[in-house]
């Protein structure tokens, strides 16, 4: 089973057990996906490009989440943090910040970067292999705080 044929078929149960939530957020994780159909001029998505759409939503709703806790809006962050959650679960499991480090100095050496100047190369290199297991931002920070110390 694909994982947009997971998504369907629990998107298909939340809706029988009135699991608004779940409903709502799966509901709006197919409509990115029918976006990212309509440009990927014809290809079909395999689950890697599932995943970095799933990553995309993850995102943006943490983005979101930073300004709902600055005014104060309970409601919307319970149910955002709710939002994430659900979209979590269709991730692989993510990488914690040490394990994120230890892949980052590993590339860092193998690349023989030296400096914030090779910011760019180790970023090509870990970004794939981190793709959908962490949050790029963590990850480039991690990256610069590492190469700065170099």
């Amino acid at each position: 089973m694909t994982l947009r044929d997971k998504l369907q078929k629990d998107w298909v149960l939340a809706t029988k057990n009135k699991d608004k939530v779940r409903a709502s957020t799966i509901s709006m994780v197919k409509a990115a996906l029918l976006l990212e159909d309509k440009n990927g001029q014809g290809r079909e998505l395999q689950d890697e490009d599932v995943t970095q759409v799933i990553a995309k939503e993850v995102k943006k709703r943490r983005e979101a989440l930073l300004e709902f806790e600055k005014a104060s809006r309970e409601d919307l962050i319970s149910q955002t943090k709710e939002e994430i959650e659900v979209l979590i679960s269709y991730l692989p499991k993510q990488l914690n910040e040490d394990e994120i480090k230890e892949l980052v100095k590993n590339k860092i050496i193998e690349l023989k970067a030296d400096g914030i100047k090779d910011l760019g190369k180790v970023m090509k290199e870990i970004t794939p292999i981190v793709r959908g297991k962490a949050d790029t931002k963590l990850v480039s920070d991690i990256v610069k705080d590492l190469l700065n110390k170099i």
